[in-house]
């Protein structure tokens, strides 16, 4: 697996604030997190999964940076973490 790389989502002109738009490809994935919350993500042989806005008008704003303010192609919260504990989770160990 190749290196994780980083890059920010947002449109914002310091990078003070483009560090609260993080965007981690690691291969064939890539997380999406607003502040340290991760909100986004894509795994192989699946879309893009974004979660609700169950958070503040900023995240808010970084969901439609994401995903162009579609939100109805956003999950509920509690499918979003299931979709990470199958679609992520099991592909990362923990190193201890």
């Amino acid at each position: 697996m190749q290196l994780p790389q980083w890059s920010n989502y947002g449109n914002y002109k310091s990078d003070n604030y483009g560090a609260h738009t993080l965007r981690f490809d690691i291969g064939p994935y890539t997380f999406w997190y607003s502040y340290k919350t991760l909100v986004a993500f894509r795994a192989p042989g699946h879309p893009r999964v974004v979660c609700e806005n169950i958070w503040t008008v900023t995240t808010g704003k970084h969901l439609n940076m994401i995903d162009g303010g579609d939100k109805n192609s956003r999950v509920d919260y509690d499918t979003f973490q299931r979709l990470v504990k199958e679609l992520i989770e099991p592909n990362f160990k923990a190193v201890a």
